[in-house]
């Protein structure tokens, strides 16, 4: 008994550890692997982004190019860099010394990193870059603090700071600053805002080229989760003819004995 609760502490201490990193609240989201067009925008905002730095070195060109819908041809063409071979691995040219003189430490490859973080983590992640003149890069996070990497997509989003903005106060809280009737208000100064016309893309088409991001991430953590959930289905049905056939012969098998 005492192995097996050793064992459940430590299957759940990533978890833990990764629970009391944010401070922020998680924004759910809803990923589909099963959207090829979100896969294929998600591929190439990674490689457009997020390839400079970090590798998918677990998936191969070919492998993504076949699950996504994309030739051969136009894989290379777009999304491979130059020399390339559809048969290579997802890897890049920086080296991890010279990743650590520069970041202070080499940036993780990120084929499983869906499966370490979660999808609702990467979604808030990716998102909550801020402006922080005090860090090496100029910019913070709210949902992993003290973040050593630059914010790679600023372009897109805009350029964004913590604000202050009126929340309600809780029901307990009988204080008032305003004028008598008026609603109980406290100042909250960790509201994330973006500067206007700072980004190429509206804050709702920033959002779903994230989620569309999250989801190549998604898929690239665990490529045959469409595969296993179509051989799952086939199997389902399989055990209910046989559980049919089975009550059948049962029945017939029994019919004289009562």
């Amino acid at each position: 008994m005492k192995t097996l609760c050793l064992v459940l502490l430590i299957a759940l201490l990533p978890a833990l550890s990764f629970a009391g990193e944010h401070g922020a609240e998680l924004e759910s989201v809803d990923i589909d692997v099963s959207d090829k067009a979100a896969l294929q925008d998600g591929a190439q905002t990674f490689v457009n982004y997020c390839m400079g730095c970090h590798s998918a070195s677990f998936q191969r060109y070919e492998r993504v190019a076949d699950d996504l819908g994309i030739s051969h041809e136009l894989m290379l063409e777009k999304l491979a860099p130059a020399g390339a071979k559809i048969g290579d691995h997802m890897t890049i040219g920086m080296q991890p010394a010279d990743a650590k003189t520069w970041f202070g430490a080499a940036p993780p490859d990120l084929t499983l990193v869906a499966r370490v973080r979660g999808t609702d983590w990467l979604y808030g992640y990716l998102r909550s870059f801020y402006e922080d003149p005090t860090r090496p890069w100029g910019v913070n996070n709210s949902v992993l603090p003290d973040v050593v990497m630059p914010n790679v997509l600023e372009g897109l989003q805009g350029r964004q700071r913590l604000g202050c903005q009126q929340v309600p106060r809780g029901e307990g809280d009988k204080k008032s600053d305003g004028p008598a009737g008026s609603p109980l208000t406290d100042q909250a100064c960790d509201q994330l805002m973006i500067m206007p016309n700072t980004g190429t893309l509206t804050e709702e088409q920033f959002n779903e080229k994230i989620k569309s991001l999250v989801t190549f991430l998604a898929y690239s953590a665990n490529p045959d989760k469409l595969q296993h959930q179509r051989i799952g289905t086939f199997v389902l049905l399989y055990l209910a003819v046989l559980f049919i056939l089975a009550y059948l012969l049962k029945r017939e098998f029994w019919k004289d004995i009562h």
